[in-house]
């Protein structure tokens, strides 16, 4: 074997052995395919995941801020957007997320989407940072959302089930500052907390048949938001 063949063969397990770092550090498993393994925490850095090309948008663009590291921004367009994430396959367990959106009327719809069956069919969790302190009773009651495109959007569970799949959050959380999402799926349901507390914002019966997929950073209609510091927990 000549010098140069080695020098290729030592270059390309320097490169495998790069990317697979990559993938540890930033929360991927390196089969982009693999699930997050039962019981494991991944924390998952979104601006080296853009940079990797991990992050594929919907509807939206992503970009990094450089206020915050690990931070990324998803743009505001019309329609909902979501900025998915290649190589996740959540089952079951805890997504958390830090958000911030603003404090402007109908402008501000983040949160995140999981068990992606198309671009189009997933279940969501989002908040409305602009009803968070709202003193009118029905905006107040409209802050944080459960919903499974398409077939369970919003509209119809407002009006076929009110106040089943959305409920206030605690009026310490405030509208504009980085605030923690959590989200804990099971085959039955999922429950919300929003905020720094351990008061459990909403709980409700799960909608979407669909028992795994990947998990993306939403936003809706007229809406950009910020995000940070994804965590995933696997149960199963």
């Amino acid at each position: 074997m000549n010098s140069t063949t080695i020098g290729s063969i030592v270059r390309k397990a320097a490169t495998s052995v790069a990317v697979s770092a990559m993938c540890v550090s930033v929360g991927l498993a390196v089969s982009p395919n693999q699930a997050t393994r039962p019981g494991g925490t991944e924390s998952m850095d979104l601006a080296a995941l853009m940079k990797a090309g991990k992050l594929r948008g919907v509807n939206r663009e992503v970009t990094t801020l450089a206020e915050r590291a690990g931070a990324v921004r998803v743009d505001e367009r019309a329609g909902p957007g979501v900025i998915w994430i290649d190589g996740t396959d959540f089952t079951e367990g805890t997504i958390e997320v830090l958000v911030r959106g603003r404090d402007v009327l109908q402008q501000s719809f983040l949160g995140v989407a999981f068990h992606r069956t198309s671009d189009e069919a997933y279940e969501v969790v989002y908040v409305r940072p602009f009803n968070f302190r709202a003193t009118d009773p029905d905006r107040h009651q409209h802050a944080v959302q459960y919903a499974s495109v398409p077939d369970f959007d919003w509209p119809r569970l407002r009006k076929e089930f009110p106040e089943e799949f959305e409920n206030p959050v605690d009026a310490a959380v405030e509208p504009t500052a980085w605030v923690p999402l959590k989200v804990v799926v099971t085959s039955k349901g999922v429950q919300i907390h929003v905020g720094t507390g351990s008061t459990v914002a909403l709980e409700a019966r799960k909608l979407g048949s669909a028992s795994r997929g990947m998990i993306g950073l939403w936003v809706g209609n007229t809406s950009n938001g910020d995000f940070a510091n994804l965590r995933v927990t696997s149960a199963k």
